[in-house]
């Protein structure tokens, strides 16, 4: 059964009258007759019965008309559903994020978003870094943001912009005062940094052994907010991505910029290479790229 027979069907059975279903479809009276002639025979009966006087549905054409009215109903409503997605009018995007990109770059740009599509729900799961890898992966979200992952084919990285890291010290320190530190005088402190696997510390550590220098860790723990929340107690110090500056010191921390070496590391959007992003999360994309 197509759509186009089951209306045919449907302005027969509504008026009992070929000439009025015609005007109502505007079909001509050997379409419509085609279009019921198709419908009975891929259904393997009559539906009508039809005299020079008069048109009269069979019992079969009784049983079958709610049931058409539904499809036709349901059809229409399936697709305004697509035509809204495709608009912008209604969906939903799933969105992974690193708590810092989550926390200071997405609320601007999700807020200018929904004041454009307010319809679009948004999920977001402010992950650390490898699990945003693992969900765009697996298909459980459509959009990652953070670090350039490495050595994963089945990904696409596009490039938004440049972190670097900066020191993090206690207020108290006297390398809150500096207008520039260098990691020496950072390591001569007590290191607070993120557990292994974390993205943050491999970079750390494999970008102070390219310089002959070891991360010589005093305190690990998982989060971010964690690591603030020492610094700003006198625990010791960090090193966190410049993102976090405005989260740090809001705990109570101090940033200051840190040199020899400089570590920086591209932040980025992720998505499969072999999944085309749905209409709502392409605009999320575009708007990111536009304000970065």
């Amino acid at each position: 059964m197509t759509p186009r027979q089951l209306h045919a069907f449907v302005a027969v059975a509504q008026t009992l009258s070929f000439a009025r279903a015609c005007e109502r479809l505007h079909m001509s009276q050997p379409a419509l007759s085609l279009a019921i002639r198709s419908l009975e025979d891929s259904l393997g009966g009559r539906l009508l019965s039809r005299t020079t006087r008069q048109v009269q549905l069979t019992p079969e054409g009784a049983a079958l008309l709610p049931q058409a009215l539904q499809l036709l109903a349901d059809w229409d409503n399936v697709r305004e559903r697509s035509r809204q997605q495709f608009t912008l009018r209604r969906g939903h995007v799933t969105i992974a994020a690193m708590p810092s990109f989550a926390g200071n770059v997405l609320p601007k740009i999700l807020q200018e978003f929904r004041g454009r599509f307010p319809n679009i729900e948004i999920s977001v799961h402010d992950v650390i870094h490898e699990d945003v890898v693992r969900m765009v992966a697996t298909g459980r979200v459509e959009l990652g943001f953070g670090f350039e992952p490495d050595g994963a084919n089945q990904l696409r990285f596009e490039p938004l912009f440049t972190d670097r890291f900066v020191a993090i010290v206690p207020p108290q320190s006297p390398l809150a005062e500096a207008r520039s530190i260098t990691w020496a005088q950072l390591l001569d402190n007590n290191f607070i940094a993120l557990q292994r696997p974390s993205t943050v510390r491999s970079l750390l550590e494999a970008s102070l052994a390219e310089r002959n220098m070891e991360l010589r860790v005093g305190v690990e723990c998982h989060q971010l907010v964690t690591i603030g929340q020492f610094v700003a107690s006198s625990l010791g110090v960090s090193a966190v991505p410049h993102l976090c500056e405005k989260q740090m010191i809001a705990l109570g921390a101090r940033s200051v910029p840190l040199s020899r070496p400089s570590i920086r590391k591209a932040v980025g959007l992720i998505t499969r290479t072999d999944q085309q992003l749905s209409t709502a999360a392409e605009a999320i994309r575009q708007a990111m790229v536009a304000a970065t």
